[in-house]
Protein backbone atom coordinates (compact mmCIF):
# COMPACT_ATOMS: atom_id res chain seq x y z
CA UNK A 1 0.00 0.00 0.00
CA UNK A 2 2.81 2.52 0.85
CA UNK A 3 4.50 1.83 -2.33
CA UNK A 4 1.26 2.45 -4.08
CA UNK A 5 1.09 5.76 -2.69
CA UNK A 6 4.49 6.74 -3.29
CA UNK A 7 4.33 5.43 -7.07
CA UNK A 8 0.81 7.32 -7.62
CA UNK A 9 2.26 10.21 -5.89
CA UNK A 10 5.90 10.49 -8.12
CA UNK A 11 3.98 9.55 -11.70
CA UNK A 12 0.81 12.06 -10.77
CA UNK A 13 3.32 14.74 -9.67
CA UNK A 14 5.61 14.56 -13.17
CA UNK A 15 2.48 13.79 -15.71
CA UNK A 16 0.70 17.30 -14.02
CA UNK A 17 3.68 19.31 -15.54
CA UNK A 18 2.35 18.91 -19.06
CA UNK A 19 -1.17 18.13 -18.18
CA UNK A 20 -4.15 19.51 -19.97
CA UNK A 21 -6.58 21.60 -17.59
CA UNK A 22 -10.12 20.01 -16.70
CA UNK A 23 -13.26 21.65 -17.58
CA UNK A 24 -14.91 23.03 -14.47
CA UNK A 25 -16.93 21.05 -12.49
CA UNK A 26 -15.64 17.48 -14.39
CA UNK A 27 -14.80 14.45 -12.34
CA UNK A 28 -10.84 13.65 -11.54
CA UNK A 29 -9.78 10.85 -13.59
CA UNK A 30 -9.79 7.20 -12.21
CA UNK A 31 -5.90 6.82 -11.34
CA UNK A 32 -5.66 4.44 -8.59
CA UNK A 33 -4.00 1.05 -9.15
CA UNK A 34 -5.44 -2.36 -6.90
CA UNK A 35 -2.82 -4.42 -5.57
CA UNK A 36 -2.86 -6.87 -7.68
CA UNK A 37 -2.61 -4.43 -10.75
CA UNK A 38 0.41 -3.01 -8.92
CA UNK A 39 1.87 -6.47 -8.91
CA UNK A 40 1.46 -7.51 -12.25
CA UNK A 41 3.58 -4.12 -13.38
CA UNK A 42 6.59 -5.51 -11.97
CA UNK A 43 6.77 -7.69 -14.89
CA UNK A 44 8.04 -11.61 -15.26
CA UNK A 45 10.46 -11.52 -12.49
CA UNK A 46 7.39 -11.38 -9.58
CA UNK A 47 6.82 -14.95 -10.82
CA UNK A 48 9.86 -16.38 -9.02
CA UNK A 49 9.72 -13.89 -6.16
CA UNK A 50 5.95 -15.09 -5.60
CA UNK A 51 6.94 -18.71 -5.55
CA UNK A 52 9.55 -17.93 -2.90
CA UNK A 53 7.46 -15.89 -0.54
CA UNK A 54 4.85 -19.27 -0.78
CA UNK A 55 7.87 -21.59 0.04
CA UNK A 56 9.57 -19.42 2.92
CA UNK A 57 5.77 -19.21 4.27
CA UNK A 58 5.43 -23.12 4.09
CA UNK A 59 8.50 -23.88 5.37
CA UNK A 60 7.96 -21.80 8.03
CA UNK A 61 4.61 -22.89 9.40
CA UNK A 62 5.21 -26.38 8.72
CA UNK A 63 9.25 -26.06 11.22
CA UNK A 64 7.47 -24.09 13.70
CA UNK A 65 4.93 -26.72 14.38
CA UNK A 66 7.55 -29.20 13.92
CA UNK A 67 10.08 -27.71 15.97
CA UNK A 68 7.32 -26.81 18.73
CA UNK A 69 5.92 -30.12 18.73
CA UNK A 70 9.61 -31.71 19.27
CA UNK A 71 10.37 -29.92 22.26
CA UNK A 72 7.27 -30.32 24.09
CA UNK A 73 7.30 -32.45 26.88
CA UNK A 74 4.46 -33.37 29.92
CA UNK A 75 5.58 -31.50 33.26
CA UNK A 76 5.20 -35.30 35.23
CA UNK A 77 7.64 -37.13 32.48
CA UNK A 78 10.67 -36.74 34.69
CA UNK A 79 9.38 -37.68 37.85
CA UNK A 80 7.70 -40.77 36.23
CA UNK A 81 10.62 -41.46 35.02
CA UNK A 82 12.63 -41.63 38.16
CA UNK A 83 9.70 -43.77 39.21
CA UNK A 84 9.67 -46.34 36.53
CA UNK A 85 13.18 -46.96 37.14
CA UNK A 86 13.51 -47.02 40.78
CA UNK A 87 11.05 -50.17 40.00
CA UNK A 88 13.88 -51.79 37.80
CA UNK A 89 10.64 -51.41 35.55
CA UNK A 90 12.73 -50.28 32.10
CA UNK A 91 9.79 -51.89 29.32
CA UNK A 92 7.15 -49.25 31.22
CA UNK A 93 9.91 -46.72 30.78
CA UNK A 94 10.50 -47.13 27.77
CA UNK A 95 7.13 -47.00 26.70
CA UNK A 96 6.64 -43.23 28.72
CA UNK A 97 9.79 -42.01 26.35
CA UNK A 98 7.63 -43.13 23.85
CA UNK A 99 4.45 -41.79 24.27
CA UNK A 100 6.29 -38.61 24.69
CA UNK A 101 6.10 -37.57 20.67
CA UNK A 102 9.27 -35.07 21.34
CA UNK A 103 12.94 -35.18 20.61
CA UNK A 104 13.68 -35.92 24.16
CA UNK A 105 12.18 -39.39 24.21
CA UNK A 106 14.21 -41.23 21.72
CA UNK A 107 17.37 -40.05 23.58
CA UNK A 108 16.22 -41.06 26.71
CA UNK A 109 14.76 -44.16 25.35
CA UNK A 110 18.31 -44.90 23.98
CA UNK A 111 19.68 -44.24 27.20
CA UNK A 112 17.30 -46.69 29.23
CA UNK A 113 18.54 -49.30 26.56
CA UNK A 114 22.26 -48.56 27.38
CA UNK A 115 21.38 -49.61 30.99
CA UNK A 116 24.37 -51.73 32.89
CA UNK A 117 27.07 -50.19 30.73
CA UNK A 118 29.60 -47.98 31.42
CA UNK A 119 28.35 -44.63 32.04
CA UNK A 120 30.55 -43.35 28.80
CA UNK A 121 28.74 -45.31 26.37
CA UNK A 122 25.54 -44.56 27.74
CA UNK A 123 26.10 -41.06 27.24
CA UNK A 124 27.67 -41.88 23.59
CA UNK A 125 24.82 -43.42 22.68
CA UNK A 126 22.43 -40.31 24.10
CA UNK A 127 24.48 -37.76 22.07
CA UNK A 128 24.00 -40.11 18.98
CA UNK A 129 20.65 -40.24 19.02
CA UNK A 130 20.21 -36.09 20.04
CA UNK A 131 21.76 -35.57 16.78
CA UNK A 132 19.63 -37.10 14.76
CA UNK A 133 16.69 -35.37 16.44
CA UNK A 134 18.92 -32.41 16.30
CA UNK A 135 19.20 -32.98 12.51
CA UNK A 136 15.50 -34.13 11.72
CA UNK A 137 14.43 -30.31 13.58
CA UNK A 138 17.31 -28.49 11.05
CA UNK A 139 15.70 -30.40 8.08
CA UNK A 140 14.79 -27.83 5.44
CA UNK A 141 15.37 -24.61 7.59
CA UNK A 142 18.20 -24.16 5.18
CA UNK A 143 15.84 -23.29 2.40
CA UNK A 144 15.05 -20.27 4.70
CA UNK A 145 18.41 -19.49 4.43
CA UNK A 146 19.12 -19.80 0.86
CA UNK A 147 15.49 -18.18 -0.34
CA UNK A 148 16.81 -14.66 2.41
CA UNK A 149 19.59 -14.85 -0.13
CA UNK A 150 18.50 -14.99 -3.58
CA UNK A 151 15.14 -13.17 -3.25
CA UNK A 152 16.61 -9.98 -3.45
CA UNK A 153 18.58 -10.51 -6.17
CA UNK A 154 15.83 -11.70 -8.26
CA UNK A 155 14.88 -7.46 -7.23
CA UNK A 156 18.05 -6.43 -8.56
CA UNK A 157 17.76 -8.16 -11.46
CA UNK A 158 14.20 -6.32 -11.87
CA UNK A 159 15.91 -2.98 -11.36
CA UNK A 160 18.40 -3.79 -13.81
CA UNK A 161 15.28 -4.61 -16.21
CA UNK A 162 13.66 -1.94 -15.24
CA UNK A 163 16.84 0.85 -16.12
CA UNK A 164 16.82 -1.16 -19.70
CA UNK A 165 13.44 -0.91 -20.46
CA UNK A 166 13.29 2.69 -19.81
CA UNK A 167 16.46 3.61 -21.67
CA UNK A 168 15.45 1.25 -24.44
CA UNK A 169 11.68 2.78 -24.86
CA UNK A 170 13.27 6.27 -24.83
CA UNK A 171 16.10 5.06 -28.09
CA UNK A 172 13.13 4.12 -30.06
CA UNK A 173 11.35 7.49 -29.30
CA UNK A 174 14.02 9.57 -29.39
CA UNK A 175 12.33 11.52 -26.29
CA UNK A 176 11.38 11.35 -23.19
CA UNK A 177 7.98 11.61 -21.33
CA UNK A 178 6.66 9.91 -18.27
CA UNK A 179 4.83 7.52 -20.46
CA UNK A 180 7.86 5.89 -21.12
CA UNK A 181 9.62 5.85 -18.52
CA UNK A 182 6.89 4.54 -16.51
CA UNK A 183 6.78 0.92 -17.16
CA UNK A 184 10.38 0.70 -16.30
CA UNK A 185 9.97 2.91 -12.73
CA UNK A 186 6.70 0.15 -12.05
CA UNK A 187 9.48 -2.83 -12.72
CA UNK A 188 12.70 -1.58 -11.24
CA UNK A 189 10.12 -0.64 -7.47
CA UNK A 190 8.01 -3.20 -7.50
CA UNK A 191 10.66 -5.94 -8.08
CA UNK A 192 13.05 -4.17 -5.92
CA UNK A 193 10.68 -3.96 -3.26
CA UNK A 194 9.11 -7.34 -3.54
CA UNK A 195 12.47 -9.00 -3.54
CA UNK A 196 13.70 -7.07 -0.21
CA UNK A 197 10.33 -8.08 1.52
CA UNK A 198 10.63 -11.41 0.45
CA UNK A 199 14.24 -11.57 1.59
CA UNK A 200 14.21 -10.07 5.06
CA UNK A 201 11.19 -12.30 6.23
CA UNK A 202 12.83 -14.87 5.51
CA UNK A 203 15.79 -14.38 6.91
CA UNK A 204 13.80 -13.28 9.94
CA UNK A 205 12.35 -17.02 9.68
CA UNK A 206 15.60 -18.80 9.32
CA UNK A 207 17.05 -17.52 13.13
CA UNK A 208 13.90 -17.65 14.51
CA UNK A 209 13.35 -21.44 13.85
CA UNK A 210 16.95 -21.74 14.94
CA UNK A 211 16.48 -19.84 17.98
CA UNK A 212 13.29 -22.34 18.71
CA UNK A 213 15.68 -25.39 17.94
CA UNK A 214 18.21 -24.11 20.33
CA UNK A 215 15.72 -23.93 22.99
CA UNK A 216 14.93 -27.84 22.36
CA UNK A 217 19.05 -28.35 22.30
CA UNK A 218 19.22 -27.10 25.90
CA UNK A 219 16.46 -29.00 27.23
CA UNK A 220 17.43 -32.41 25.50
CA UNK A 221 20.76 -31.66 27.29
CA UNK A 222 18.99 -30.78 30.70
CA UNK A 223 16.98 -33.95 30.80
CA UNK A 224 19.99 -36.29 29.37
CA UNK A 225 21.86 -34.56 32.71
CA UNK A 226 19.01 -35.67 35.05
CA UNK A 227 18.83 -38.59 33.58
CA UNK A 228 22.48 -39.40 33.88
CA UNK A 229 22.06 -38.17 37.48
CA UNK A 230 19.22 -41.11 38.07
CA UNK A 231 21.28 -43.79 36.97
CA UNK A 232 24.12 -42.64 39.28
CA UNK A 233 22.08 -42.07 41.89
CA UNK A 234 18.53 -44.10 41.69
CA UNK A 235 17.70 -42.81 45.17
CA UNK A 236 18.06 -38.84 44.41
Amino acid sequence: MLLTVILQMTLGGDSAKGSVSLPAGAPPPEDTLSALELVMKGGYLMIPIFLLSLISIYVLIERFLFIKRAGAVDKSFLDSLRDNLKKGNTDAAKALCQSQGSAIGPVIAKGISRIGKPIREVESAMEAVGKLELARMERSTAVLGIIAGIAPMFGFIGTISGVIKIFYNISLADNISIGLISGGLYEKMITSAAGLIVGVFSFVSYHYLNMMIDRNIHKMEGYAVSFIDLLQDPKA
